[in-house]
């Protein structure tokens, strides 16, 4: 099986013989049911093959689609003039480098349809290049842009530049709205959605499909889909890593799936790109999460201050959600729309809902990323390993484990962290969440409830954290609680840790008990 991995074109893809996961019904129901659509989904999830899909489809290349949905339609298969637009091929870091691609695309068009308007500015050059389009083919004008808010995602943390940009785009994809009659269908993708205030504020004829359920499945690919089009693949994923079938199908599960973008679907998307590359390479890897950085993440996360373990915790509207333009006061939307959280639960009375990371991949790659922006900057000879605090915690050296954590905040810089109590809570919540991949963690910060649950078949260990206390007031609270009670009768070594952090030696204390 040839698996369509980097293949963007819907043609070469058909043509070579590469899998196809058919998603042309749901392409053609946005054709034929309106004109003007955008949709949002992360990095590599089938965004621009998508958009190459509907090039084909109004290039009238019915040959291409034989076997799909597609195909079996009653449509004209006419060749209608298309202004594809791409803004994923460039790098944005000055001011002209937008201009530079618009022009470049619009010179193409302007030579294709002989308009005179080359002189003018970008958008009014945009406006005569579709109404050149239509007035010369006699069919109205296909618009597809593909990752439309490139630029804007580049240049989050230089707020002049993206105010240029932000200005250039909105007045170039107004055209969409001015000619209406020259078009016949309209699609615009990208990440993230620059909302009601900034570039789409004049177009209120698009559809933002991005959460709809009717197209939910429009990209990724769904567990009945990777039943229905790679269940020998799978057999074969599964001989090379001495699984079975089932252990290999809950294993891909694990690591690539959980993506929901509404309420109403249950069924998960899974990240097309992580499967795929796993299913070719016979290696379980962070596919997706290895192309690329979530530097401007960071870069809102820190910026707002942002308590980390709020991440999966705290409910947003779904106004909230469906724009990104309020990232300077929460960076949730933007983490959603980005792909590294993902739709967990629905509160119906309050439209509102609870995210969390959508599967393994995702959560340990961007703990691991985020850990060195957030921890101390620590040397070479550093004792900090998360290999050997797994250890400690596994043969029960808990007095080891501790001065390990203490030796780690020895080392702090305090410099780039904001106020030390969020530093200290984003810090542990880093820590612990990592550890939890190697070990039974459970973090808690809610009054009444043990901060810190450690398991392993042979031990357990039961932290309380306190700021600006001592490490006696943070074990008594354990003893006062009765923490350690619904663990009397199990076998398992037990060890009592009080911890104390304070905000003026920015250092921790601790006490076992």
């Amino acid at each position: 099986m040839k698996y369509p991995i980097g293949i963007q074109n819907f043609e070469k893809l058909r043509r070579d013989g590469y899998v196809y996961v058919d998603k042309t019904a749901l392409m053609y129901k946005m054709v034929s049911e309106g004109s003007y659509y955008f949709l949002s989904r992360p990095r590599r999830f089938g965004k621009s093959l998508m958009v190459s899909t509907l090039d084909a489809f109004f290039s009238g290349k019915k040959e291409l689609f034989e076997g799909l949905y597609a195909g079996s339609v009653d449509w004209d298969w006419q060749e209608y003039p298309i202004l594809h637009l791409d803004l994923n091929v460039q790098k944005y870091e000055a001011k002209e480098d937008l201009g530079k691609i618009l022009n470049r695309h619009l010179e193409k068009w302007e030579r294709l349809y002989d308009s005179p308007f080359a002189e003018r500015g970008l958008e009014e050059r945009f406006l005569h290049v579709v109404e050149l389009a239509y007035q010369k083919t006699g069919r109205q004008v296909v618009i597809l842009v593909d990752e439309y808010d490139k630029p804007l995602l580049q240049a989050i943390g230089n707020e002049e530049l993206q105010t240029a940009y932000r200005n250039t785009l909105k007045a170039f994809y107004g055209v969409l709205k001015s000619c209406d009659e020259y078009i016949k269908f309209a699609f615009l993708t990208g990440v993230t959605k620059f909302g009601k205030v900034s570039v789409f504020s004049d177009l209120n004829n698009l559809k933002d499909i991005s959460m709809l359920p009717q197209y939910g499945a429009i990209c990724g690919i769904t567990e009945t889909e990777l039943h229905q089009y790679f269940d020998h693949s799978v057999e074969e994923l599964a001989g090379y890593n001495e699984m079975t079938k089932k252990e290999c199908y809950e294993r891909l599960q694990r690591d690539f799936d959980g993506y929901h973008f509404n309420e109403y679907t249950k069924e998960g998307m899974y990240n097309p790109f992580s499967l795929l590359n796993t299913l070719d390479n016979k290696v379980f890897r962070d596919y997706w999460f290895e192309t690329g950085t979530p530097s401007f993440l960071v870069y809102q996360l820190k910026k707002t201050r942002y308590p980390l373990e709020n991440m999966t915790t705290e409910e947003v509207s779904t106004d909230t959600l469906n724009s990104i333009d309020i990232m300077d006061e929460n960076p949730l939307p933007l983490l959603y729309q980005s792909g590294y959280l993902t739709l967990k639960s629905y509160d119906s009375r309050f439209n509102s809902f609870t995210l969390g990371f959508p599967n393994r991949e995702v959560e340990q790659g961007f703990i691991k990323y985020l850990l060195p922006f957030y921890t101390p900057k620590v040397s070479s000879k550093s004792r900090f390993a998360i290999a050997q605090f797994t250890k400690d915690i596994e043969c029960g050296c808990a007095d080891d484990f501790m001065q390990r954590l203490e030796d780690f905040f020895a080392t702090g810089d305090y410099e780039v962290v904001g106020k030390a109590e969020k530093y200290f809570q984003n810090t542990l919540y880093l820590f612990f969440r990592l550890l939890g991949f190697y070990v039974d963690v459970e973090y808690h910060t809610a009054n009444g409830r043990m901060d810190v649950l450690i398991q392993t078949p042979e031990y357990i260990y039961i932290l309380e954290l306190k700021i600006d206390k001592t490490a006696e007031e943070a074990l008594q609270q354990i003893e006062d609680k009765g923490y350690a009670r619904p663990f009397e009768n199990d076998p398992r070594q037990l060890f009592k840790i009080g911890v104390n952090f304070s905000t003026e030696s920015k250092l921790i204390s601790w006490l076992a008990g």
